[in-house]
């Protein structure tokens, strides 16, 4: 019996009944194998082995595109349990779960012996001859009594776990390769062979599945590229990272802390108070320049606020709470509901419009203390918040303006970034007919500023869509910072109004937006970004005077305080150590400028100037030098 069907260049094929996806794509191309790893039958990805359907279309997935590479982690993830399970016994290893994450994959698993880095070179070894005995990988379709006796067979309760929670109609597939089986969905590659580079990267405790009721398992983490150049350069930027690590960096440039008696809240230190002020006021210039007007709301309102603008039914479980008086109150996670009564304070008129309020606003959101990391994922953080009020008519107009805004500061960190438009989530709140509007505004404004962008379907906010924006640092890392959120909602929750030109009242519709994004997380960004090595006009301290002996002490005192005249953020090292050790210390805190005083120095009434990253030293007067830095400081080089 003949089938009929769609291939991949759009041409209908006919062919007999059960043949595979690995011989349609042969018909097509006599050196298919080179490069094709799976297939897709009418969108869904499945092995190469699959039978087509009649009328269905094929799909050819390529090794190098990232669904291919995704089969590819995932087949080194398994390569990776079988391994485990030769080096220290088949029954001794429960095996648990093996996905693909971001940058590789992982596999949880139970064993008696605690694994380390140590143990990993030998399972590499292990995992390399695998690959060169090149197992066919093979797909079994079973039924839920065959996979529960095969699994009992082979002693993994935590597989059977997994068995037992299926749904009933659920199609049970394993795959083998030599004498290792997994339960697993798939698709895989044809065989372990097509594995060409891999590295296993390090090992963790996790509890199985994520709860803490449960086991701890050991999961080991590994990735895998397609050649060993792209291996290479990926281990590079690893490398390079923890090297940028801010929790390193920030440790021994002395930005912050953190203590167990506030777990997952940063406690900023003076010179990481430097550089969170350094920001705000660079922000706050642009706010001025944009006829913003900051304004500041209470850390905790009553619950009663939350959930009239939404937030109880969205972030309850995120939120702290407390009582006073015997009335419920929250710590506010977000600064909007304190903006809309801001607000509501006044009567507004049309001609005011749009209204435009700021914040530098702390909020709290309690986050499982296996999630924290740093100042990356913190409890308690500061959002640069701002608000705007605005008249229908007014809001493309508006969107435009904050688009250029966070244009403009991005270019001074020196990111580039990508944008997004995030629609309707399925807990989204209002009617379609508001969002169909909302999103289409967004889309407007993103077009007509010829600005290339992806639609993210369904992450969008609870009360409105949203335009965020990804910056990539240094190491080519994206990160999601800045968002422009437009809500018709809490204008209608809070029952928000202007007087019109009418003399009628009217609903404004909010702009949410934040550039920065958390503050916080955005200092981590930047020491990650910089290397710790901050342009001068975020640096702590932007120069460091290095006396030769302590002769010269009294004339380092005089040029710092005239270097603080200047608006220079300057430090004397005082210490009774040899120049060459203060030269390094200075070179480790990454201080723009180091100026030495020595008796030719003190006697020549200037100073010896060396930058950072410059071997060579100059002679400068200190009037000259602070010029200089003031110059610099002044374009926010």
């Amino acid at each position: 019996m003949e089938i009929h069907v769609v291939r991949p260049d759009g041409t209908n094929g006919r062919y007999m009944q059960g043949t595979t996806i690995s011989q349609i794509a042969e018909s097509v191309d006599a050196n298919w194998k080179k490069t094709i790893v799976a297939g897709a039958i009418n969108g869904t990805i499945t092995d190469l082995t699959e039978p087509a359907c009649d009328g269905s279309r094929i799909d050819m997935i390529a090794l190098d595109s990232p669904e291919g590479l995704r089969i590819y982690r995932h087949s080194t993830a398994h390569v990776l349990a079988q391994a485990i399970k030769r080096l220290y016994g088949g029954k001794a290893v429960k095996l648990g779960i093996g996905p693909v994450i971001e940058g590789g994959f992982y596999y949880d698993m139970e064993l008696a012996e605690s694994l380390s880095t140590n143990d990993l070179e030998a399972i590499e070894q292990e995992m390399s001859r695998i690959i060169q005995e090149n197992w066919p990988i093979t797909r079994r379709v079973i039924s839920r009594e065959e996979a529960i006796s095969l699994f009992t067979e082979r002693e993994e309760p935590l597989k059977l776990e997994l068995i037992q929670e299926l749904p009933d109609d659920e199609v049970i597939s394993i795959y083998e390769q030599g004498e290792f089986i997994d339960l697993c969905r798939g698709p895989h590659l044809p065989s372990t062979g097509r594995i060409k580079s891999f590295k296993l990267l390090s090992v963790a405790g996790a509890y199985w599945r994520g709860d803490s009721n449960n086991p701890m398992l050991q999961r080991i983490y590994g990735t895998a590229f397609l050649t060993k150049t792209e291996l290479a350069n990926y281990l590079y930027q690893l490398d390079e990272a923890k090297k940028r690590d801010h929790r390193k960096l920030g440790k021994e440039l002395e930005l912050f802390m953190f203590s167990e008696e506030a777990p997952g809240m940063p406690f900023y230190l003076p010179k990481g108070m430097v550089l969170r002020t350094a920001l705000e006021n660079f922000s706050r210039e642009l706010l001025n320049l944009n006829d913003y007007e900051e304004v500041r709301t209470p850390l905790m309102m009553n619950k009663r606020m939350w959930e009239q603008s939404g937030h109880w039914d969205h972030y309850k479980d995120n939120m702290y709470f407390t009582k006073v008086d015997e009335a419920e109150f929250a710590l506010k996670p977000m600064n909007c509901p304190g903006h809309m009564l801001i607000f509501k304070n006044a009567l507004r008129s049309y001609r005011e419009l749009p209204i435009r309020l700021a914040e530098f606003g702390q909020v709290h959101r309690h986050e499982l203390s296996g999630a924290l990391g740093g100042m990356m994922r913190v409890r308690t953080f500061c959002q640069d918040d701002a608000h705007l009020f605005v008249r229908p008519d007014q809001i493309e107009a508006e969107i435009g303006k904050v688009m250029a805004l966070i244009g403009e500061v991005y270019k001074v960190f020196g990111f580039s970034y990508s944008v997004e438009l995030s629609t309707r989530p399925d807990d989204y709140m209002g009617s379609d007919d508001l969002w169909d509007a909302a999103e289409q505004s967004l889309q407007n404004v993103l077009e007509a500023h010829g600005m290339h962008y992806r639609i993210n379907e369904g992450d969008g906010a609870f009360y409105g869509p949203k335009i965020d924006f990804h910056i990539v640092d240094a190491l080519k890392r994206s990160w999601q910072c800045g968002t422009i959120q437009l809500d018709f909602q809490m204008p209608e929750k809070f029952d928000l109004s202007y007087i019109g030109e009418d003399n009628k009242k009217q609903r404004p519709v909010v702009i949410h937006r934040a550039v920065y994004g958390s503050l916080d997380r955005f200092i981590g960004i930047l020491i990650e970004h910089y290397s710790g090595a901050f342009p001068i006009w975020l640096a702590p301290v932007q120069a460091k005077i290095l006396p030769v002996s302590e002769y010269e002490f009294d004339y380092a005192l005089q040029v710092k305080a005239e270097l603080i005249r200047a608006g220079v953020r300057v430090e004397v090292d005082a210490r009774s150590e040899k120049l060459g050790n203060k030269i390094r210390i200075a070179q480790l805190e990454k201080v723009p400028y180091m100026i030495v005083v020595g008796k030719k120095e003190q006697l020549a009434g200037n100073v010896s100037v060396r930058k950072r990253g410059e071997a060579d030293a100059a002679m400068m007067q200190v009037s000259d030098l602070a010029a200089c830095i003031l110059e610099k400081l002044h374009h926010r080089s």
